[in-house]
């Protein structure tokens, strides 16, 4: 039997929750299938005076839960027409509501939906909508997915466009070529724009397609909504927990921050220097926004004055890496000390003193694929305004602080259209920028644990402490969760892992400082 008791969701486990749109967070279930049977029983009459066979008509309940839940539109319309034996031609996305193709009839039915939402308006379940708000205060990131192109219509229509992060709808599927549920696709485009793992998300949906989606895709917990009775069924296709109403969701109060509330190294630096003593040190930094001033240009990039000084002192006391998404010859040559350890493209590529080198198989093999995606990146882009296609040896970068806000989704489809041309390739995040990165479980928290283990490190003995402002960042937040400390620098609040916080590269350096003083009175 399913889980139907109160569940409890923790930022220690999770990061982020997708939810389904139509049946989880709206009741606009019953306006899809009223447009739907208004379209095919037209179409179905039309096509009885036109050849005399008996078709039935569109069963409001079993034909809309069998043929379109959760599906595409127009994976829908042929489910259904294949259940009356009739074929259509597929048509293509601009054929007009009149046409006779598997197209026209989604096309159709889409502005029937559009007339009753416009008519009837949508309404929400409020207890969907009160878990949503609860989650975001928590610090969680939230999503929707729905396979309706009319999602964002919806969401504005109930007020509830700005209580989600990220949205991946119908017209986000077929730009992207996303297939439809029970293929996990929306989910994991919903979840890499969030900047999460799979494994630290959660799904919430109600339709059977949709937990099986998310049980496809390896999500951490699989949540199953039973509007419809059939909580058996939900489980038996994936679901870990079953609830008739998200009100059984609880959020738990785990101290997780949401970034602005959490004590400033410096003000806590005493408490920080009763964990460091009698400790060896291993002290991990990003370079852009930590020890550089974050600016318009990458190439623009230099340390902050007294950061030189403050790391050279520091690495002669204790192990020093600096971790960075820059190429690793860029931030080697930027921050220009030699006794510190390199770990650049976020990881892939590291180098330092003690021959220690290490190149990611992955991303060696992944080379030809960032060629092909550079330069058809430079061709779409070389119109768009203020975009800049930085080249790394392992990742693509494109910039996008000096363009337009009307541009940037445009920058951000030729993204998408440049990772699905070639495989291989996974979308990251960072400030202002896209990056197209190997596909593999390799982050900055992999690259730490990498070198702990390389430097021997890996120790009771030694505390590692990791020091960065991106949301790239988070992974080595959480990798050194329990064994190290881990300190954001904060430019506006935001949801993190780390346990404190400074404000920019001048408090870093301040920070670096106190934390030499006190290593060089122990010597």
């Amino acid at each position: 039997m399913p889980t139907t008791t109160e569940t409890v969701l923790s930022r220690t486990r999770f990061d982020a929750l997708i939810f389904d749109l139509d049946g989880v967070i709206t009741r606009t279930a019953k306006l899809h299938a009223k447009a739907w049977k208004r379209m095919f029983d037209g179409y179905l009459d039309s096509k009885r005076r036109q050849d005399g066979k008996d078709y039935a008509t569109f069963d409001i309940d079993a034909d809309y839960r069998r043929h379109m839940d959760g599906k595409p539109r127009d994976e829908g319309v042929q489910s259904f027409l294949e259940a009356r034996a009739i074929a259509l031609p597929r048509g293509d996305a601009q054929d007009a509501p009149t046409a006779e193709t598997i197209c026209g009839l989604g096309n159709r039915k889409n502005e029937l939906f559009r007339g009753f939402l416009e008519r009837e308006g949508a309404q929400v379940y409020e207890h969907a909508i009160a878990l949503v708000k609860e989650l975001r205060a928590a610090g969680f990131k939230t999503a929707v997915v729905s396979s309706s192109e009319s999602c964002v219509a919806i969401l504005k229509s109930v007020g509830a466009l700005d209580l989600f992060d990220v949205k991946v709808d119908g017209v986000d599927a077929q730009t992207r070529r996303l297939k439809g549920k029970p293929a996990p696709d929306v989910f994991l485009a919903a979840a890499e724009a969030l900047h999460v793992k799979p494994q630290r998300a959660v799904v919430v949906d109600e339709a059977l397609a949709g937990v099986a989606a998310g049980r496809a895709a390896g999500f951490g917990l699989v949540i199953g909504v039973d509007r419809a009775n059939q909580a058996d069924l939900l489980s038996a296709h994936g679901a870990d927990v079953v609830v008739t109403d998200l009100a059984a969701l609880q959020v738990a109060d785990d101290g997780i921050s949401t970034g602005a509330d959490i004590p400033s190294a410096m003000e806590q630096f005493n408490t920080i220097a009763e964990r460091v003593r009698n400790r060896e040190l291993a002290v991990f930094l990003d370079f852009d926004g930590t020890l550089a001033p974050i600016v318009e240009r990458p190439e623009q990039a230099a340390l902050y004055p007294a950061a030189h000084d403050v790391v050279c002192r520091l690495a002669r006391l204790c192990p020093v890496a600096v971790v960075s998404g820059r190429d690793l010859q860029d931030v080697r040559d930027r921050v220009g000390i030699s006794a510190v350890y390199y770990a650049g493209s976020h990881g892939f590529d590291i180098d330092g003193p003690q021959n220690t080198r290490h190149e990611h198989g992955k991303g060696v093999e992944a080379l030809p694929a960032l060629d092909a995606a550079e330069h058809k990146l430079r061709t779409g882009l070389k119109n768009i305004v203020g975009a800049l296609v930085e080249r790394k040896r392992f990742s693509v970068a494109i910039h996008y602080r000096l363009v337009s806000e009307h541009d940037v989704p445009v920058v951000e489809q030729a993204v998408d259209t440049a990772l699905s041309q070639h495989s291989g390739l996974r979308k990251g995040y960072g400030k202002k920028v896209f990056e197209l990165q190997p596909d593999t479980e390799w982050d900055k928290g992999a690259a730490v644990n990498w070198l702990l283990q390389a430097l021997a490190l890996d120790r009771a003995e030694v505390l590692p402490i990791y020091i960065g402002d991106d949301v790239t960042d988070e992974d080595a937040f959480r990798a050194l969760a329990g064994r190290g400390l881990s300190i954001v620098v904060l430019d506006h609040p935001r949801p993190t892992a780390a346990q404190y916080r400074l404000n920019d590269p001048e408090q870093v350096c301040a920070f670096l400082y106190a934390l030499v003083r006190l290593l060089e009175h122990a010597r």
